[in-house]
């Protein structure tokens, strides 16, 4: 893990640029805000800017920026991400965010994912205790690549945490600190696997890996899990959003989630701690958690980032930063 700890100094340049940047528009307006940041983040403190750089040219593939600013009147964790977008909850958080998004790529979303925002917030939700979405609390959130069915999934998945008072883990696996054997790394690189929407996307509550109510093959992409350099592969993984199309690729999918999961390790977040995590050498998970609905429960700002903001636009009609459904 490569990581910065930035000094009182830099935090408060940061906030500066964040007062900047909010005070420019009346009303909360995300897409805006957006923007801004990306014109604001060359103003950004030199080592941090530096410290973004390298990990961006050494493929780093788990990084943490310490000490980013939170709002010391920052309003109690909202019960599910459409009360906090309602509110503008924790949106100086949000800023600091795109500011340090913005300086390693450039930061997306999803049409299908919290109403097309760009900056999304997780926190637990009434009802959603044992989904498999970052709603959920009560259920362990298995270790996956963020949006494992599409070719223009984030390069990096940030998390910046607002709240974290149990010291709830982010679960990491880093594909290259594995040794597939011969025969089931081969069998990774072969187009033997089909990949589905999960559930943040849908709507509904399906999985691969369940009888009766599962995907729906045709919704899956087909692809391999392990791809890339032959010696610093990429790997495409969600033991719940998808399936091997034959025996042999059903059981490579089992032996390699029996890897990643002993391989696994925590990241405990605290508050003003952002995480960056490269989507195609690390998979990522949660573990559970008691939620209390009491406004102390875990928060965390979540932002995609790409390397190269014309994938999306290659695959679309319209110059979006938002992928449509």
């Amino acid at each position: 893990m490569h990581k910065l700890v930035l000094t009182a100094e830099e935090r408060a340049s940061i906030d500066v640029l964040v007062d900047g940047i909010v005070a420019a528009d009346e009303t909360w307006d995300p897409m805006a805000a957006m923007d801004r940041a990306a014109e604001a983040a060359p103003a950004l403190p030199r080592r941090l800017r530096a410290f973004l750089a390298q990990a961006r040219a050494a493929e780093s593939d788990v990084t943490v920026v310490s000490g980013l600013p939170i709002d010391p009147g920052l309003p109690p964790t909202p019960s599910g991400w459409d009360l906090a977008a309602k509110s503008g909850a924790g949106h100086r958080e949000e800023v600091a965010l795109l500011l340090c998004g913005t300086a390693l790529g450039d930061p997306f979303g999803w049409e299908s994912q919290q109403d097309g925002r760009i900056v999304h917030d997780v926190c637990p939700a009434p009802g959603m205790e044992a989904s498999l979405t970052s709603a959920s609390s009560a259920k362990t959130l298995s270790l996956h690549t963020e949006d494992v069915f599409h070719p223009c999934r984030a390069d990096y998945v940030s998390l910046l945490c607002l709240r974290n008072p149990d010291a709830v883990g982010t679960t990491v696996t880093r594909v290259g600190s594995l040794d597939f054997p011969d025969s089931l790394r081969d069998t990774l690189r072969e187009s033997r696997f089909r990949f589905y929407p999960d559930d943040s996307h849908t709507g509904t509550s399906h999985s691969a890996n369940t009888t009766g109510d599962a995907c729906d093959p045709s919704d899956g992409t087909m692809g391999p899990a392990l791809f890339g350099p032959e010696h610093s592969p990429y790997l495409r993984f969600d033991i719940d959003f998808m399936s091997g199309e034959d025996e042999e690729a059903a059981e490579a999918v089992t032996a390699a989630q029996e890897m990643l999961s002993k391989a696994a390790g925590r990241v405990a977040l605290e508050p003003g701690d952002a995480v960056f995590i490269d989507n195609y050498q690390v998979v990522h998970g949660r573990e559970p958690f008691a939620a209390r609905y009491d406004g102390n429960d875990r928060w965390l700002k979540r932002l995609n980032i790409s390397r190269d903001i014309r994938r999306l636009y290659a695959g679309s009609t319209n110059r979006s930063r938002i992928i449509p459904a």
